[in-house]
């Protein structure tokens, strides 16, 4: 079993940054794709990025690319997500989760997910 837990959320105004970690209990983390996903009161959960720890690829949403950044400690079985440059459509509940293999950008095909943590843009 894993089991992810979020930290690092909070407000912030526009334009400035908030680095979310997430622990990663368990085995084998290498073995995880882990991936970032944000959802907002009425929407569907959207992907915003993820990363094999294995070998370290990455991959992010389009409105997201050059302002936020995923990464991992591998040793410390940690998950990362740098935003900088934050917007007010930022805003959400922001999960990490996790799959065996490889990275994807569908939140159905995870298994394992964090109970989230709010991050608030004030612009």
């Amino acid at each position: 079993q894993v089991q992810l837990v979020e930290s690092g959320g909070g407000l912030v105004q526009a334009g400035g940054s908030l680095r979310l970690s997430c622990a990663h209990s368990g085995r084998s983390f290498i073995s995880y794709a882990m991936g970032w996903f944000r959802q907002v009161p009425g929407k569907e959960r959207e992907f915003v990025a993820a990363i094999r720890p294995s070998g370290g690829s990455t991959y992010y949403r389009n409105s997201v690319k050059g302002r936020f950044t995923i990464s991992t400690d591998n040793a410390k079985n940690m998950g990362y997500l740098q935003m900088n440059s934050l917007k007010a459509e930022d805003s959400a509940v922001y999960y990490c989760a996790a799959r065996y293999g490889m990275v994807s950008y569908l939140v159905n095909e995870y298994d394992y997910w964090g109970q989230g943590t709010q991050v608030t843009v004030s612009s």
